[in-house]
């Protein structure tokens, strides 16, 4: 008889003591990337698109050059799709360059080119999720709300010291963000969980809130398997994925004759597995073909 079960109960935010904390850890060990400098949706939004799947490291460059080719939703929009690839190739995961592209232009036909800023517009643009919405809304606007990423949900889940379901990680991140303080606490949370609080060999040894923790490294970690961490990927080395990148890589540079299309994927003794995956990229809007060359759309 009488309350909840509070295993039932949707979790409490971080306590104000150790948001205090984390904010002065972060102050002065927030991680330097060109697009915290910056505050402008378009820019925001093209980062965490890109930034998806792809390591930080591998990001930092391509992003100003894809900025310095599409520096607006506009530019981009009127750009080819297959421009777009083009400028995307080696970031992995093409299919979000389509995406991106069919973004900027709902932006162009729904909002006069500009980003908005509210997180139901956000929402329903192609391929923007809520990690991504919100996301342009704190960093480009500050706005107090939580973001939820792999490394945001690891860090919440081992602090809750059990598996949490989708709504109570998002009702968690929400409740734990400062007032005033969206900014600086989303990108602290995101450092934590990436440089401290890693999925493997995790250094709780240096994290400024350990005291809190209701895991700090004992036990069954409560972080697999549960909702927004995300598990090993698959082995890229032989993949479909390895062998998709490979032809959009190419078909960035020009045409490919058919007849070329299973060594430029690396399957020069599979040409059937050539020919299905190559089919898939036409399915995704990443190549056509006229029966005679595969090209960038």
């Amino acid at each position: 008889m009488g309350g909840a079960d509070p295993k039932l109960a949707e979790p409490a935010g971080m306590p104000a003591t150790a948001a205090e904390v984390l904010l002065a850890w972060g102050e002065l060990r927030l991680r330097d990337l060109p697009w915290r400098a910056v505050r402008d949706r378009w820019q925001i939004l093209v980062a965490e698109v890109m930034l998806q799947q792809t390591q930080v490291a591998r990001v930092v460059d391509r992003w100003t050059r894809f900025l310095d080719r599409f520096p607006d939703p506009t530019s981009c929009a009127a750009a080819p799709i297959g421009a777009v690839v083009a400028e995307w190739s080696g970031l992995g995961y093409n299919r979000r360059a389509v995406y991106l592209h069919r973004t900027a232009t709902a932006i162009v036909e729904r909002h006069e080119g500009v980003v908005p800023g509210r997180l139901h517009d956000l929402l329903e643009l192609p391929g923007i999720g809520p990690y991504t919405a919100r996301a342009v809304l704190v960093f480009a606007d500050g706005a107090d709300v939580g973001i939820v990423d792999t490394n945001v949900a690891r860090v919440l889940a081992r602090w809750s010291g059990r598996r949490l379901r989708a709504n109570e990680v998002q009702a968690m991140a929400d409740a734990s963000v400062p007032l005033g303080s969206g900014w600086t606490w989303n990108q602290t949370l995101l450092d934590l969980g990436a440089v401290v609080c890693r999925a493997r060999n995790p250094a709780c040894t240096d994290c400024p809130i350990r005291e809190g923790c209701s895991w700090r490294g004992r036990g069954e970690d409560p972080a697999g398997g549960s909702a927004g961490v995300t598990g090993r990927q698959a082995r890229f080395e032989g993949s479909d994925r390895q062998g998709r990148g490979r032809l959009v890589a190419t078909l960035a540079e020009g045409p490919v004759d058919v007849d070329r299309l299973p060594l430029v994927m690396g399957w020069s003794d599979d040409p059937g597995r050539a020919h299905r995956v190559a089919a898939a990229l036409v399915a995704d809007g990443l190549a056509v073909t006229d029966g005679r060359y595969w090209l960038l759309p």
